[in-house]
């Protein structure tokens, strides 16, 4: 706005604007707008101001429905279909090309007649100079000689700006088939992704607070993406950066010094062995195991115990966990052996270190048996072309096509025809069942119980819905060529899709990976890679990908690659500096367990298991198939199947991790609290507790034991004092017998607190009020 001031002729900086000063500044604008385009194209100038406007959106007349009687394809995919819709319906009110000033077009838009939308535009905007002078050529309708728009460059498109500085200006050059270019800075739409800044219609970007912020750029079909950093004032001469381990530190450490942000402190070592148990194995290490690590000398103790975890056989488990959410491994469609043996499946590959992009082509080649061949039952699982097509796209390829398949896709590359071309691509699979079953439910069409035959049976090509003609099989980003029929088709598919070559599959495979371990993807959401969601730091992704390619797709390989960087081993805890960072790793990031590890962690600090309606009792909650293998209306939930239903295990109804919840409720909090669960398993005679309770331990080791197996450290000096003064203090009376905890630990040595124990009948149950304080933690319910 600073620089539109310095057209205007008075020199009174603090007055308020007179009406002379703004109509002579807006006939300036609109003189350079009229010389910046001379030629005015119903495909480019005319298509451009309607998604700049706001008119072809989908909330406004770009609905499916249109909105207000009038209709336009949305975002101008069919500027055909929107020249017939302003030319000819209505009675050709919208135009009126003898008195151009009172054709609704543009009437309504600056308010001259009533409009629902609102005010679009003024009388001396570009937007209005545009259409103006199109009705005054005579409103040309499309022509097949105007060049089409072949690329989009904006700059800059990585910027950092310190207070304090508030603001960037944008400038986007669109480049057309015949060679020729154009500013069209004001004619572009700029869509921020936060609340971090916002951008004025000529591309100014302004600070609302500190931060990152996406903004994305559209200009007719085309769009891209720009990063600006809002960052306050530092000093980075003065940040200084832990020893790196590996590339990932070096290009992590790279943008933190461009930002100005000091990283956390390293994390300590019982911090350290507990995040990377719970990430590497989805279990906490035992008391022994924590201890030992953190008390050992050893100088690359870290680097070894990352090599141990990765060959134990529960990495196995882990990985099958979340490869079976992703592959809709549920009873329902599957049935329960069909979950059983495809869950067995998924394991095995990852025991036997199977590469992932073999893995792949397994499950897209695989026709047969359903029990014979688990892998059968990721066509089972899903059972239209359409399906299997986004489920394919999203899971292998980190490619969102739903928004596709009614119109042109609002924030990617992907239109209707490359979505329907694509889905038929999977038409040719088809199902006999071979043993057919009763359903449960009757009246659940998509139950499926019995062994299924997964065959090839080419019919006819897939629909497309908008030519209404049968789609030509293609793979997505290509020009098509001869794909075949049946089995020649899949291999064709699991070949491309697969490939080096292909970056959509290596990326969006290292981004699943790094999300896993890091607890935030590189790309967010981990599964949506498009040009408008850029990754936080491009040029890691790209290494990953390339190191993910050398270790030949093998995932522990890449596991033990990060784990052993720096960046994973930094603190949770921030700093100045980076306190509002919330993608850059510069610390690590906190949340909440996953359920069944989270329930792990509580089976193991207990030392009894849950139970599992349809398992044998001690099997672990991360080792489970499916998500329950008996309905509940057949037999009432155990407590470990209610608590994972409370506490976020997806149902596996849709191939996406954000089915999963990590989201804290207070019906968890509810079912923390109870005695069911957790208090019914302490009391068993076979718990850890118990025997605690009942043991001649003195108190402080019992407190040191329960620490060690909950949180994987001891208590520091406070929690020990109050906790051995919480055990012995039960009895009526016998607070006078206990000193406080910090008089008690001035005036005694270790050796003196460690023997101290004061027996009570009520030992048992205030061992069990600490081991439950400690599993509602805040320490305990979240990785840190």
């Amino acid at each position: 706005m600073s620089n539109r001031f310095a057209m205007y002729p008075c020199n009174i900086v603090s007055c308020i604007l007179c009406m002379t000063c703004v109509l002579v500044a807006h006939a300036a604008d609109t003189r350079q707008h009229e010389s910046a385009f001379t030629k005015i194209r119903f495909q480019i100038e005319v298509e451009a101001v309607l998604a700049k406007a706001g008119c072809n959106m989908g909330a406004c007349h770009g609905n499916l429905n249109g909105k207000g009687g009038f209709k336009l394809s949305l975002r101008g995919q069919s500027p055909e279909e929107d020249y017939q819709w302003l030319l000819k319906q209505h009675g050709s009110r919208r135009l009126d090309l003898i008195t151009p000033t009172q054709s609704l077009i543009l009437q309504k838009p600056t308010s001259g007649v009533s409009h629902q939308g609102g005010t679009r535009f003024r009388l001396d905007s570009l937007e209005y100079s545009i259409l103006h002078r199109w009705l005054q050529a005579g409103a040309p309708g499309p022509s097949d000689d105007v060049p089409t728009l072949t690329n989009l460059v904006a700059s800059p498109n990585d910027s950092v700006i310190r207070f304090p500085h508030d603001t960037v200006q944008l400038q986007v050059l669109a480049e057309f088939s015949d060679g020729s270019t154009a500013d069209v800075t004001s004619l572009a739409v700029y869509e921020p992704s936060n609340l971090v800044a916002e951008v004025s219609n000529s591309g100014l970007v302004q600070r609302l607070k500190d931060g990152e912020s996406t903004i994305g750029v559209r200009f007719l079909e085309k769009q891209l993406a720009v990063r600006v950093a809002f960052m306050p004032r530092t000093s980075r001469k003065r940040i200084k950066f832990p020893v790196a381990n590996n590339y990932i530190d070096d290009l992590i450490f790279a943008k933190l010094a461009k930002l100005g942000i000091q990283p956390s402190e390293l994390t300590s070592d019982s911090e350290f062995v507990r995040r990377a148990y719970l990430d590497s194995l989805g279990i906490l290490p035992t008391a022994e195991e924590a201890r030992s690590f953190v008390n050992d000398p050893t100088p690359d103790k870290r680097a070894l115990l990352i090599e141990s975890l990765l060959v134990r056989p529960e990495f196995s488990d882990r990985w099958a966990l979340i490869w079976s959410d992703l592959l809709r491994n549920e009873e329902k469609v599957l049935d329960s052996h069909g979950v059983e043996v495809y869950h067995g499946w998924i394991r095995e590959s990852f025991e036997q270190r199977k590469p992932l992009d073999q893995f792949v082509r397994e499950l897209i080649i695989a026709t047969g048996s359903t029990y014979d061949v688990p892998s059968a039952n990721y066509w089972r699982a899903n059972r239209a072309p359409d399906v299997r097509a986004e489920t394919t796209a999203r899971t292998f390829l980190g490619i969102r096509l739903q928004c596709a398949k009614c119109h042109n896709h609002p924030f990617d590359r992907w239109t209707q025809d490359d979505y329907y071309d694509w889905a038929t691509v999977f038409s040719g699979i088809q199902y006999e069942d071979l043993e057919e079953k009763e359903r449960s439910d009757r009246f659940d069409k998509n139950e499926f119980v019995g062994e299924q035959l997964v065959k090839l049976e080419f019919k006819q090509e897939f629909t497309n819905a908008r030519t209404k003609q049968p789609a030509s099989p293609r793979f997505l980003g290509t020009h098509g060529g001869e794909l075949g029929v049946e089995q020649a088709r899949l291999d064709s598919l699991a070949t491309w899709m697969t490939s080096v070559e292909n970056p959509w599959f290596v990326k969006s495979q290292v981004n699943r990976i790094w999300y896993h371990i890091m607890g935030r993807g590189l790309v967010e959401p981990v599964d949506d890679l498009r040009v408008t969601n850029p990754p936080v730091n491009p040029e890691l992704l790209e290494a990953l990908a390339n190191d993910f390619i050398e270790a030949k797709f093998d995932v522990r390989t890449l596991v033990g690659k990060i784990m052993r960087s720096t960046t994973y081993q930094l603190s949770s805890t921030p700093n100045a500096t980076n306190a509002e960072d919330q993608q850059n790793y510069s610390r690590a990031i906190v949340k909440r367990l996953d359920a069944e590890v989270l329930l792990d962690a509580q089976n193991q600090a207990i030392g009894v298991p849950a139970k599992f309606n349809g398992y044998e009792l001690g099997i672990r909650a991360g080792q489970i198939p499916g998500v329950r293998k008996i309905k509940w209306r057949k037999e009432t939930p155990s407590s470990g199947d209610l608590f994972l239903a409370t506490f976020g295990k997806p149902d596996r109804l849709m191939a996406c991790e954000c089915e999963r919840s990590n989201e804290t409720t207070l019906n968890q909090v509810f079912f923390l609290v109870s005695d069911k669960g957790i208090g019914e398993r302490m009391e068993q005679s076979e718990s850890r507790v118990r025997q605690l309770a009942e043991s001649d331990l003195p108190d402080a080791e019992v407190v040191e034991l329960i620490y060690w197996s909950a949180l994987s450290r001891a208590p520091n000096a406070r929690e020990l004092g109050f906790a051995m003064k919480y055990l012995a203090n039960a009895e009526k009376g016998a607070e006078d017998q206990i000193p406080e905890p910090r008089r008690l630990l001035r005036n005694t040595s270790t050796e003196e607190v460690i023997d101290r124990t004061i027996r009570t009948e009520q030992r048992l149950e205030n061992v069990q009020d600490l081991t439950w304080a400690l599993l509602n933690a805040k320490e305990f319910v979240f990785r840190h």
